[in-house]
Parts: structure tokens; sequence; C-alpha cells
């Protein structure tokens, strides 16, 4: 649904996209991930077909950038970090315009079902200036989708938004996400994007990772299991490294942190010898690695 091959964007000496090449499949949940300045805007605005290329190759839905731009702005959405709205007409007006200039047939029926949707439709005379910001982030998400567009473009979707407010528009990605929407996400909340998104990519000018949060914590850390105990030593690390497939032991407190290949395999043998060692296990569990752990190890290494 998208794809690009050494996307490339120069603003004179500035690189501000360097040879990112992409295989979005359709129905996939994306999230693009990294600092302030990193290009991630200016990778959305090319693949919008906003702004041009300087070199490389991507197609949008079926469409080429640089050949068939005008078909690419009518299959994609896009909600911008700080979407403009006419704040001096209605809600119910500022969708219909927009469904005017995206050629929506039935404009009426699309503009109330969004606005039913989004939970402004008893709203939907008042002037956009009056709404706050969460209405006014779910009325720029209604603009994004009333033409129904293939692939959805959302940069920083839940930025500025209270508790509630971000809850209902995540919920609201997740039933697009249900839906079989292509959903390309820049974020910074990794939270977010951890529970949201089929894969990410993390990017600095450059793609530095990319792949499922679950593969790059095990690609990044490998699996650690965790044996709570009532009382630790540490004649039992060199016990346990003898098993075969585990990596490290350590002792923290009263947990011994074990790093393998497989815990569901190597588990069972690593509690017998550790009951077998005088071991008073209270529990066992993994430690899960936060996306923020893997993306702050990414972002912060050192250029190559």
């Amino acid at each position: 649904m998208i794809v690009t091959e050494n996307l490339t964007k120069h603003y004179g000496s500035v690189k501000a996209v360097e040879g990112l090449t992409l295989n979005i499949a359709p129905g996939e949940v994306f999230g693009f991930l990294g600092p302030n300045g990193a290009g991630k805007t200016t990778t959305v605005r090319m693949l919008c077909a906003l702004i041009g290329i300087t070199s490389g190759r991507a197609s949008v839905a079926g469409c080429e950038l640089g050949r068939q731009d005008q078909d690419v702005r009518h299959r994609t959405g896009i909600l911008t970090e700080a979407p403009g709205l006419y704040d001096q007409i209605s809600a119910e007006r500022n969708l219909s315009l927009y469904a005017h200039l995206h050629d929506v047939e039935d404009i009426a029926g699309q503009v109330e079902r969004y606005l039913r949707m989004l939970g402004l439709w008893d709203r939907r005379n008042e002037p956009v200036g009056t709404f706050s910001k969460g209405m006014r982030q779910k009325l720029a998400i209604a603009r994004a989708l009333v033409h129904e567009p293939k692939v959805l473009f959302l940069d920083e979707p839940t930025s500025a938004l209270d508790p509630e407010a971000a809850h209902l528009v995540r919920s609201f990605i997740a039933g697009l996400k249900q839906e079989g929407r292509t959903i390309f996400m820049c974020t910074h909340n990794l939270d977010e994007a951890d529970r949201l998104c089929d894969r990410i990519g993390i990017f600095r000018t450059r793609l530095l990772a990319l792949d499922t949060p679950a593969a790059l914590r095990r690609k990044l850390y490998g699996r650690t299991t965790v044996f709570h105990l009532l009382h630790a030593k540490s004649e039992w690390i060199q016990i346990l490294q003898e098993v075969d497939g585990v990596h490290d032991a350590r002792v923290v407190d009263n947990r011994v942190l074990v790093t393998l290949d497989d815990p569901e395999k190597q588990n069972p043998e690593l509690v017998r010898k550790l009951v077998q060692s005088g071991a008073d296990i209270q529990f066992v569990g993994e430690l899960r690695r936060t996306l923020e752990d893997i993306y702050l190890q990414l972002v912060h290494s050192p250029e190559d």
C-alpha cells in the first residue's frame, strides 16, 4: 500500500530524509518514531504528494509520486500536527467543504456519519472556533476520513490532548485498524505506538530500525526471565549459566535475572536447578523492555 525506495529529500545542503526504503502492507498500522527535526513530517508530506522528492521513488495506494500526485491526494487522508480549520464556520460546514473538494457523492451522509462517530453531531452547527482542543482534533480526524481514503496519515494524533480526549482518539484509531485501513502514524507517545502499531520504524533522517515492537526487543535485548526468590545467592549464577541457551545471569536484590534464547523451553530446567540448589521461588516473570528503552538506545547511538 505504501512503498518507498531510497526516498530522499534535501533542502539545499540540509538532508531532511535520506534513502528511506519501506514496504507497508494494506491494513497495517505503521508507527514512525523519531525526535523533533528527524524528518518525519517531511516524509509524510512527500508521501501525501504535498511536496516534491529530491530522489528515489515511492507509490501510495497504487499511485506513483511525481506522476500521479492528484490521485495520491484523493486516496489519502492526512491529520497534521496543527490542523488548520475554519474557525468562523460550523463543524458541519467545515466537513462539507472538504467533502466537496474531494468530490464525495453523498456529502450530507458522509458528514453526518463521521460527526456522529466522533461524538460531534450535537455540536455540528456551532463555530469551530468555540471548540476545545480535543473537539478540534476529532473534527480534523473526521476531515481526513470524510472521502474514505485508502491510506490515512496521522501526525501526532493525540498531541496536547487531555487524557480523556486522547483515549477517545486512540480508541477511534483502533477501530479504524479493525476496519482494515492502512495507517501511517507519527507519534512521540511510545506507549501509544506500542499498543496500536503492527510495526514501527525508528527514524532520524534515515531509518535506524524497522520491525514489530516485540521483535525489536528480542534483537536488542534478548529475553530475560526474572526469578523472584525468598533469598538469592550469588553461587547459583554459575549453575544457571551451565544451561544451554543461557547468555547471562545475575542477582539483583532477591531476584535472579537470566537472559536466554527460549524461555518457554528453558525455564522449566532453570526452575529445577534453582529448587535443587535450595532456592525458594516465589514467582517467575519476564522482564519486558519498553519501547522507550529501544527508542532511546537507537536514537542516541552514535552515527555510523
